[in-house]
């Protein structure tokens, strides 16, 4: 028996999820690179994705492998 695994990228926001919790997966000239933080917008074709250290990343629409929304973080203790 074959056992196989595999991984299937899915695109699971768009524009709508603006002010929303998301996770972002894009290439990158050295492999990926993930995202997560509030999509704080998304126009002509760039992704804004504020991360909960304050800093804000830019991301072109045509690098996105695989997104989609998370739930929120749990309050800290």
């Amino acid at each position: 028996m074959t056992s196989g695994f595999g991984a299937r990228l899915v695109v699971a926001i768009s524009p709508d999820d603006v002010g929303r919790r998301v996770t972002v997966r894009r290439r990158d000239p050295d492999g990926f690179r993930d995202a997560v933080g509030v999509l704080e917008s998304w126009r002509e074709g760039v992704l804004r994705v504020r991360k909960r250290d304050g800093t804000l990343v830019e991301i072109a629409e045509t690098s996105v492998v695989a997104a989609k929304v998370v739930p929120e973080r749990p309050p800290g203790r």
